[in-house]
């Protein structure tokens, strides 16, 4: 409705559930504004100075042009909380931990509109490039998923301690008979250039089948 501010983080709330035990989730059809790359510090830093930043901080450029180009259409929307998937296609789970950070494959996304599209994500980049803008927003590109069930938890502190909520995840899946497949899923419900890392939280997911 025109006027109206979509939030797809509370209008999807059953996908973004923050359970405290692994639980299944059914995701449905989502569309992403999405940046990818290899490596991050070894530290895990997700400064706005390392290469890292820089292509988040693309992604982040992209998509709020999109919005207040939306906004002055009549379709404004939230612009939505950083998600990440590590590894890539044929990729095991143990083959990417033995990699050091420095190699780790990642797609950096921002859920957008049904109403985004490749149309406006091209305006946008357009738009930061008569602007002088020198960050890669060029290497923005629209992804279409759908995970369907999936486990999902929350994981609350440093990220490097992820592993024993997956263990979690992982144990209860196999109890139904189930085993991960697909991308490592993270959701940063907090931004951690403002939060202390024990206070982190992050919803942890991964596809089953």
């Amino acid at each position: 409705m025109t006027g109206d501010k979509i939030n797809l983080f509370t209008l999807h709330k059953a996908e973004y559930a923050q359970p405290k035990k692994p639980t299944f989730v059914e995701v449905g059809p989502a569309r992403y504004f999405a940046i990818d790359g290899v490596g991050i510090d070894a530290s895990g830093s997700m400064d706005d100075d390392s290469e890292f930043g820089h292509r988040i901080g693309a992604l982040y450029a992209a998509a709020y042009t999109t919005k207040f180009t939306c906004k002055a259409g009549g379709k404004d929307f939230v612009v939505s909380k950083l998600e990440a998937f590590w590894g890539r296609d044929g990729l095991s789970d143990e083959a990417f931990a033995a990699l050091p950070k420095e190699e780790w494959p990642w797609r950096m996304a921002v859920r957008v509109p049904e109403f985004v599209g490749a149309r406006e994500l091209k305006a946008a980049q357009k738009q930061l490039r008569e602007k002088g803008n020198p960050s890669p927003f060029d290497d923005v590109q629209i992804v279409k998923l759908k995970e369907g069930r999936c486990v999902q938890m929350l994981h609350l502190g440093p990220y490097d301690r992820e592993g024993e909520t997956l263990a979690h995840m992982q144990a209860f899946a196999e109890r139904e008979g189930l085993a991960f497949r697909g991308l490592h899923h993270e959701i940063y419900v907090s931004d951690p250039r403002r939060v202390e890392p024990e206070r982190l939280k992050t919803i942890l997911r991964r596809p089953v089948g």
